[in-house]
């Protein structure tokens, strides 16, 4: 009884204060650096205590543009990116950036602002469901009905999204509880009794796979971006390195080994390398650390690794067995699984001859392209990793551009890589590309986009000019929306169906408008100028590359064919 007056004594002395403090003070507890906002009447509150808040605020020129900021930042950091968007159409237009971090695991914590609690449900103005709305693409998503309950659900926020398989946590905020005074709780512990991911493998799943590694004559690793997410780049080389097994890559697990190791074989998917997808169709184990088996990676599942004993390490246990028949499942944490296969004892496996194989491939068959008159897509690619070092970041936006990136960009390192996989988000690129350069502020960013999806950000620049971030912009310009336009032409025979802009601003006027430096660039003779001019300038830049229009992307896995069935590989 005595302690209990005593803290209704304390209670009493505390100063009320109001729901929009004491939200800031949580986010300043979880050691937010950034926040990527756009204000509006429901969030006022809110943003009226930010302005005297330390935390550094990010305006996009749209609340899409600003989630896919939170994306990159969430890449490259591992922590989770902070939104803020008002209600009804600012809440609406952060739809596509939730299902973008949900499909790629990537976490966010997002505010959105609501009417006031005593008219929501009555289609008031800007009221929008944004609970029903995103309840399919968040990983959890809370209303906010007590203001003495903000601290508590901003916290199982951030542990909700960046623990287990990360992802996407909504927090919808009504005006009045932003508004309205309240005496600070006292700190609780995080109690989330039906949320316990599993984060250590089971031993005797390891034991059984050792022993399976130790009988197999084909094996591979495919590693995802689990890999990354899990910080187990180190780990994975040990293993690889142990056990002497080869790695393929997925589009999202790019960098988790190093590409210019002996035992890289690349990435695989509908255009990955030859050598990659015929290890993975010939193998007779597979290992597979952190990847979904998504449709873009296995082609036909009849012909997906139709010979191998498949073994999943996956932190998601919805994932294993979802796709493939899995024989030896690991529900883990890549990290704790590979530390665990890294200590036991087993015998390596006895596969020289599968190497040569593979090394066999990897010199019959690269990824190539014609040379000859015009400016290749492909060369500027290999020109910026040439005059980077192949340490830049990359972020990209989705197409044509992607996939020439993916294949012509080697990573070396862990966490160099933005980009949307799952989703395939056009306009994704240009605002990631912020995200990533503040969270790497010494870093060369290298934006990588296509002419269509510039277009669907290009109100962006406004930011990396307001902020002078030393972004740079390559845009490999082919007057079309290049990935449509070949699937026309190869599966519509030629009838291009509205993939071609007939008429197109001055990507570099555009740039100037903004007081961003461009330059238009037609030749690999003027490439090597610029590029050499300003790739290591510290303000940012935009380059139009006019590419060859009529490049395709290649090898191509066509929709319905198995992994080995590959057109377009070098013979």
């Amino acid at each position: 009884m005595l302690q209990e007056a005593a803290f209704k004594e304390k209670k009493a002395e505390q100063k009320a204060i109001s729901g929009a403090e004491l939200l800031l003070e949580s986010l300043e507890k979880e050691n937010v650096e950034v926040i990527f906002g756009y204000p509006g009447g429901a969030v006022l509150p809110i943003y009226d205590k930010l302005y005297d808040s330390k935390i550094m605020h990010v305006l996009p020129r749209h609340e899409q543009g600003g989630i896919h900021a939170a994306e990159g930042y969430a890449r490259i950091t591992g922590k989770p990116g902070v939104v803020i968007a008002t209600s009804g159409p600012g809440a609406t237009n952060i739809v596509t950036g939730l299902a973008d971090a949900l499909m790629d695991s990537l976490p966010l914590v997002v505010f959105t602002g609501q009417v006031a609690t005593g008219v929501i449900g009555t289609d008031a103005f800007q009221e929008a469901d944004i609970l029903g709305i995103t309840t399919p693409i968040t990983k959890y998503n809370y209303q906010v009905r007590n203001i003495e309950d903000i601290p508590r659900i901003v916290k199982e926020a951030f542990y909700i999204a960046s623990s287990g398989r990360p992802g996407p946590v909504l927090i919808d905020v009504p005006k009045d509880m932003a508004a309205m005074a309240a005496v600070p709780p006292e700190e609780q512990e995080i109690e989330l009794p039906g949320y316990q991911p599993n984060l250590q493998p089971n031993f005797l799943q390891i034991r059984k796979l050792t022993e399976v590694v130790s009988r197999a004559k084909r094996p591979v690793i495919l590693a995802g971006a689990g890999v990354l997410h899990a910080g187990a780049s180190d780990e994975l080389m040990r293993y690889a390195e142990q056990q002497q097994l080869p790695v393929v890559h997925t589009l999202l697990g790019l960098g988790g080994f190093p590409a210019d190791h002996r035992l890289s074989l690349g990435m695989a998917g509908m255009h990955g390398c030859y050598t990659a997808n015929m290890a993975l169709y010939e193998c007779d184990l597979l290992i597979n650390i952190g990847a979904r088996f998504d449709d873009r990676l296995t082609g036909n599942l009849r012909h997906f690794a139709p010979k191998a004993t498949v073994a999943h390490i996956d932190i998601d246990p919805a994932e294993i067995g979802k796709n493939i028949p899995t024989q030896i499942p690991v529900v883990a944490d890549a990290k704790q699984a590979l530390e665990q296969m890294v200590g036991q004892e087993g015998k390596q496996p006895e596969h020289k001859e599968w190497l040569d194989t593979l090394d066999s491939w990897k010199q019959k068959h690269p990824f190539h392209y014609e040379t000859g008159s015009g400016l290749k897509p492909q060369k500027v690619i290999e020109m910026l990793y040439e005059k980077t070092n192949g340490e830049a970041i990359v972020v990209t936006d989705v197409g044509q551009h992607q996939m020439w990136a993916a294949q012509y960009y080697p990573f070396k390192n862990p966490d160099r890589w933005v980009t949307s996989g799952g989703l395939g988000t056009m306009g994704f690129g240009l605002p990631a590309s912020i995200g990533a350069q503040l969270a790497d502020q010494g870093a060369c960013v290298l934006a990588i986009l296509g002419d269509g999806g510039f277009q669907m950000s290009t109100q962006e620049l406004a930011v990396i000019a307001e902020m002078e971030l030393p972004v740079k912009i390559v845009i490999l310009n082919n007057r079309a929306l290049g990935m449509v336009r070949q699937w026309q032409e190869i599966f519509y025979e030629s009838r291009f169906s509205h993939s071609k802009f007939s008429m197109q601003p001055s990507f570099v006027k555009l740039a100037e408008a903004y007081g961003i430096k461009g330059y238009e660039i037609t030749s690999p003779e003027e490439a090597d100028v610029i590029l050499n001019q300003v790739l290591h300038d510290r303000e940012p830049v935009l380059l139009d590359f006019r590419v060859e229009p009529d490049e395709n992307v290649y090898p191509m896995i066509a929709p319905g064919k198995g992994i080995n069935e590959m057109v377009g590989v070098k013979q």
